[in-house]
């Protein structure tokens, strides 16, 4: 398996293994043109030349960063391929010399086991939630956890 990062031409192929997930609410929905704008932030795991699972590591400001559309195939959970990808983004976000990594998230103990800490919503930008968490069929009653970890 390798993690590499995505071209336009995989768009595609990261959409079908997020819909079952973005159906059922776990992950915001995002538009083929919205991932093309941030194609560079992604990150994609690659394995028998089939995508397996991707995340991002989306910027907010000189210091914060965001680990978001993190996502796995089924068939592919558990077998370490998300924290593979999130240690990748960690690393990207030291080699960006971002101070701190956040996640909004249902899989509070996975990102815990990797450094996160649990901290208020009211901590994140607030760009954060105009721009994303109020697309969101759960907003305004939005039970995922946010998560930090300093850098």
């Amino acid at each position: 398996m390798i993690l590499v990062k995505p071209k336009l031409t995989d768009i595609y192929s990261m959409q079908e293994l997020v819909k079952e997930d973005v159906e059922n609410g776990v992950i915001l929905y995002r538009s083929d043109s919205e991932i093309a704008t941030n194609i560079r932030s992604y990150t994609i795991a690659v394995e028998k030349s089939k995508i397996v699972g991707y995340g991002a590591l989306h910027i907010h400001s000189i210091k914060l960063a965001e680990i978001r559309s993190l996502v796995v195939s089924k068939d592919n959970r558990g077998r370490g391929i998300g924290r593979m990808l999130v240690q990748k983004m960690i690393q990207e976000g030291r080699d960006l010399a971002v101070k701190e990594i956040f996640t909004l998230t249902y899989q509070t103990k996975f990102f815990e086991k990797l450094g996160f800490s649990i901290i208020s919503k009211e901590l994140l930008p607030e760009q954060k939630i105009w721009a994303d968490c109020i697309k969101c069929k759960h907003f305004p009653v939005c039970n995922e956890e946010s998560l930090i970890l300093n850098l």
